[in-house]
């Protein structure tokens, strides 16, 4: 950097405190999906084992809070809507993905203000994903 730059703003990413954080953060989120049964629609959507979820949720993590892009080089574009269509999404599954991840981030210490903040982008997000009508 030279000293005519401006120095960059901290990414969430980095606010976290970096990769360490972000699987800190994955890892929880899905321990707490597979022990709360508050969570359990949301589970059953998983199939059997949750490990290679727990993968590519810190990949794609990483790189959407502002660091390594490692999902996009592994995958390409993570086309979230589309991977997901054949997963029964309605209103259960979305609330119960976002108080998943809100418990997740309270008990990993994401800063309140941070946790405010991710939690609107992933409302807008986990909304758009819902592919399924309620009854």
């Amino acid at each position: 950097m030279s000293i005519d730059e401006p120095p960059k703003a901290a990414t969430p990413f980095d606010t976290l405190g970096g990769e360490s954080q972000v699987l800190a953060l994955a890892e929880r989120f899905y321990d707490l999906m597979d022990l709360e049964p508050a969570y359990a629609a949301l589970r059953a959507a998983h199939g059997s084992t949750l490990a290679q979820a727990r993968q590519k949720l810190f990949w794609y993590l990483s790189g959407w809070l502002g660091g390594p892009q490692h999902y996009t080089e592994r995958f390409g574009h993570p086309r979230l809507r589309a991977r997901h269509m054949p997963f029964v999404i309605g209103n259960t599954e979305r609330d119960q993905w976002l108080a998943c991840m809100d418990q997740a981030m309270q008990e990993t210490g994401v800063p309140d203000d941070l946790r405010l903040r991710l939690g609107g982008a992933f409302f807008q997000t986990a909304d758009w994903m819902r592919n399924t009508p309620e009854a």
